[in-house]
């Protein structure tokens, strides 16, 4: 009998592990070199993600931090400026990629929210007849936005956006890492949610379950001219079809679950009620970001909490951040909050 206590891990739904039908289409997997084109698993793939997010092409990359670098290489030239909203992941967590290697200029808003409003993108604009001044050429909208909380961009919103920058001479790049917590939520296609933008970048390795990957679409050139670019950061693999296999299975039966997530998040949201010392806003998708009292601390909680099994991210010195996936169960909700309880009930003087 297996006596190990269960790690109850709300860290990040990139945790979650393949399951055994995953294994096994790996393991019977039938591959070639894709860098070649000759691996069929991946061509399958890229055809089916593609065609769920309706758009021309679609390319099979190790990350999603890597297909969004590769849409800033080729949307942008050197010295051309980029924008986003400050906490955007392409802005922060992304190693500084596209000054690294895009040798592009970051332009940021601040945004409580997380979802750009037209006003933003506007006062974002440079003017393209002065020299002193970079040239506003790619805007990058992050849906679901991960630090505001898995806040939900508007299809309506990003439509807006869209008209403008592509008045404006510029593109429009969705990190949609999360798109799909997006479409389950507000019960649209991601084809239409991301209709009128050039490129789009899904995580498969997230809620959706599988170990490793992310996909880029766009047009048909573009798409071609990222496998290029991809090649040139180190990103071609060869007998990918091992783990495309199993970005198949999370792309057809990973958005079907995404609302059990999301059901859980809303009862762990309505259990912290009773925790002292904690609050949140109601969650949108998978994530609850949690507001901790300052008396208690952010990070001291984290620490408090993973030494009793509970692994959380404290997203900086006032809140931590609860993920929810596929991998976890009804009861760990339950337990969770539990040790939130017994951390932060009020100590009786002595």
């Amino acid at each position: 009998m297996d006596t190990t206590k269960r790690v109850l891990d709300f860290r990040s739904d990139t945790v979650t592990r393949p399951h055994e039908a995953m294994r096994a289409a790996m393991a019977a997997a039938v591959v070639g070199d894709d860098v070649l084109g000759d691996d069929p698993t991946v061509k399958e793939l890229e055809r089916r993600f593609a065609a769920t997010l309706g758009k021309e092409a679609a390319l099979f990359c190790p990350s999603g931090s890597m297909c969004n670098l590769i849409a800033l290489c080729i949307w942008t030239r050197p010295g051309d400026e980029v924008v986003m909203e400050e906490r955007t992941h392409t802005f922060v967590y992304e190693g500084a990629g596209s000054a690294r290697f895009a040798h592009v200029q970051t332009r940021t808003f601040a945004r409580a929210s997380g979802v750009p409003e037209v006003e933003d993108l506007v006062r974002s604009l440079r003017n393209p007849r002065d020299i002193h001044q970079p040239r506003s050429k790619l805007f990058v909208v992050e849906n679901t936005h991960n630090v505001a909380g898995g806040r939900i961009v508007p299809r309506e919103r990003i439509r807006e956006l869209s008209e403008v920058a592509h008045a404006h001479g510029m593109r429009v790049h969705v990190d949609g890492a999360r798109l799909f917590n997006a479409a389950v939520a507000t019960h649209e296609s991601v084809a239409d949610i991301v209709a009128p933008v050039d490129s789009v970048m899904c995580c498969l390795s997230k809620g959706l379950g599988a170990p490793i990957g992310s996909c880029l679409a766009g047009p048909q050139d573009f798409i071609d001219e990222a496998r290029r670019v991809r090649k040139a950061l180190g990103g071609g693999m060869r007998q990918a079809g091992i783990i495309a296999a199993a970005a198949i299975l999370a792309l057809e039966e990973g958005p079907a679950l995404l609302e059990r997530d999301h059901a859980r998040a809303r009862r762990f949201w309505q259990g912290l009620a009773a925790v002292p010392g904690l609050a949140a806003p109601e969650p949108e998708t998978n994530m609850v970001r949690v507001e901790v009292d300052a008396a208690i601390g952010a990070k001291r909680l984290a620490e408090a909490c993973a030494a009793r099994g509970l692994l959380v991210f404290a997203m900086t010195e006032e809140h931590l951040r609860f993920v929810f996936h596929r991998d976890q169960r009804d009861e760990d909700v339950d337990a969770a909050l539990a040790i939130l309880s017994s951390l932060c009930a009020p100590r009786a003087a002595s």
